[in-house]
């Protein structure tokens, strides 16, 4: 498996030389200051891949782009599409004919990741990102006031939301809406309450149904051009996998998996397999999905999470947790060893550790939540032992 590592640029805190230092050589990046509709230019791609490429003692690549956005229009299903599609489909021509063949993308609505806490404290002073399923449910009810919310949570999830709400303070409902905007590393929405009350409203009659519908579209506009370039798409599950802020979300579990690479059923209509995100599901078996869709897994993003009753979760150590690490690891190097047997070039699964506890000096200096320098170089010297260990017994844990 290829070892690779995000990075959101010239002005990320961690710096390539430091990458390096790390073991991996993948580099996971995207044209973050482009706003989403625009075209990545060649031009664009090429100075971004040689800044990845400029100290060759490094021997770092661009290996994924995380990711090329999809417009909120396209989600809505808004006015003319037309020019949104030509300009996707003109940014992956460019990044094929820059070598660039591996694009991460989602399709959640309005926010991408969520969580309640940035920095929850962990014993010794290290600190994790968290979902509070109350702490949720108080943005929702009190402070978005989203019209229809108290269907959504039973009775004592209502009281334990006041509760937090009563109890807070101005700078602590600021630091939540904060976080809760803190999911998007590369946009150029923020939201306030009222901005995410218009987002909303403009999603209204929007069904699982209908957004599965519109996703279906923007597929048969985009894996056509991914066949033809030879692009292959990964879609990134939903984070967390359920209905946010009354909308739905579509790739939550194996089912939505199912529908998704059955719409168009192409080796560039793929999945990104990311253990957190679907490891955020009671439902999922996180393991068995990825051998049921193995040989459309195309890049991996490996993290744990640990799980509590009410829906609430911890980032947890990239060993622990509730998902079979161990296990997950040998399902994606049986895969890859079967790549590889077929006699495909592109044979390995680039992953990167995914997330990470500030650690140690991470605190020292600012970077993106949840992508730390020390926290997630001890969870990539984990799942490097873990990928040593199986290999050494054939695939399988000891």
């Amino acid at each position: 498996m290829e070892e690779t590592w995000r990075w959101f640029g010239p002005k990320d805190a961690i710096s390539l030389a430091e990458i390096r230092q790390t073991g991996a050589r993948g580099i996971v990046t995207a044209l973050h200051d482009i706003p989403y509709g625009e075209v990545w230019t060649v031009e664009a791609i090429r100075e971004r891949k040689a800044l990845i490429e400029a100290d060759p003692s490094l021997g770092l690549r661009w290996a994924v782009v995380e990711s090329l956005p999809i417009h909120e229009r396209i989600k809505l299903d808004e006015g003319d599409l037309s020019p949104l599609f030509d300009s996707y489909r003109a940014s992956l021509r460019n990044l094929a004919a820059c070598g660039i063949e591996i694009v991460c993308y989602n399709f959640m609505p309005v926010l991408d990741w969520t969580r309640t806490d940035l920095a929850w404290p962990l014993p010794g002073g290290g600190r994790a990102l968290r979902f509070s399923a109350e702490t949720y449910a108080a943005f929702d009810l009190f402070m978005l006031k989203r019209r229809g919310a108290e269907a959504d949570y039973a009775p004592d999830m209502i009281e334990r939301a006041r509760t937090w709400f009563d109890a807070s303070s101005d700078s602590e409902r600021s630091t939540l809406l904060a976080t809760i905007n803190a999911g998007l590393p590369g946009a150029y929405d923020r939201y306030d309450e009222k901005g995410f009350q218009a987002i909303l409203d403009r999603y209204a009659g929007t069904t699982r149904d209908v957004l599965r519908e519109r996703y279906r579209r923007f597929l048969e506009e985009v894996i056509p051009t991914c066949e033809e370039v030879g692009i292959r798409m990964c879609v990134h599950p939903d984070d967390p996998p359920r209905p946010m802020f009354g909308l739905p979300r579509i790739v939550s579990n194996a089912d939505d998996l199912a529908f998704i690479t059955g719409c168009v059923p192409s080796p560039a209509n793929g999945v990104t397999l990311c253990s957190g995100s679907l490891g955020a599901g009671a439902q999922n078996d996180v393991p068995a999905i990825a051998r049921r869709f193995a040989p459309l897994i195309h890049f991996a993003h490996l993290r744990n999470v640990a799980k509590e009753p009410d829906g609430s979760f911890m980032e947890a150590d990239h060993l622990d947790g509730d998902v079979d690490m161990v296990d997950l690891v040998g399902v994606l190097l049986a895969e890859q060893r079967r790549r590889k047997d077929e006699g495909r070039a592109d044979w390995r699964i680039p992953f990167r550790p995914d997330h990470g506890h500030e650690l140690l000096d991470d605190g020292k200096r600012t970077t993106h939540p949840g992508y730390p320098a020390v926290g997630r170089l001890r969870g990539l010297a984990e799942l490097r032992g873990v990928i040593r260990a199986t290999e050494r017994h054939g695939g399988r844990a000891a």
